[in-house]
């Protein structure tokens, strides 16, 4: 049975996953932010942009709860994939409010809907869900986007989430993982 504990706890994981995202921003320059570090150009404020519009179509349209601002729509293919990215005219403090905003709007959804509420989302291959649904996809794209983002801001800086070591343990251990990747071989 899902019951409001459920629905609580799952959303509790979802304000704090959305904080580790943007905590991933924190002390980093316009540049750093918006360069792509992997070949196909995924980027600390790219995550934070897509995680907003979709997390406004999940939480917001899917529940006929749109969000106030415009957006792409979800079936337009020449928008597809713009939301990785940030143009040179949106700004960090744009992107960053529209998720704070975004968020806002959601646990409004949460709040006002019950756990069981029916949803539709047209692009899933079975559409008809439940609120818990969409809130178990919700958490696990931002917990798997906050992950990026993890590996993302220690490529830029090494800064990592990980227990506070000096950087002659991380050294070592870079070098004993080394070894036994060599060692594998």
């Amino acid at each position: 049975m899902i019951d409001e504990f459920a629905k609580q706890y799952l959303h509790d994981d979802l304000r704090e996953a959305r904080e580790a995202v943007l905590e991933k921003l924190d002390g980093l320059d316009e540049y750093s932010v918006r360069r792509p570090l992997t070949a196909t150009g995924t980027n600390l404020l790219g995550l934070v942009k897509h995680l907003a519009l979709w997390e406004t179509r999940y939480l917001g349209e899917v529940f006929g709860r749109p969000f106030p601002e415009p957006l792409p729509r979800w079936d337009d293919l020449e928008a597809r994939g713009r939301d990785f990215w940030a143009t040179p005219e949106e700004t960090r403090t744009e992107i960053v409010a529209r998720y704070r905003r975004v968020a806002e709007h959601s646990d409004a959804t949460i709040d006002a809907l019950d756990v069981d509420a029916p949803g539709h989302v047209p692009w899933w291959p079975r559409p008809d869900v439940l609120l818990f649904n969409v809130m178990v996809h919700v958490l696990t794209e931002t917990n798997r986007h906050a992950g990026h983002a993890d590996i993302l801001r220690e490529q830029l800086d090494g800064a990592t989430s990980a227990p506070s070591r000096d950087s002659e343990f991380w050294t070592a251990r870079y070098a004993e993982i080394e070894r036994a990747a060599t060692a594998a071989r």
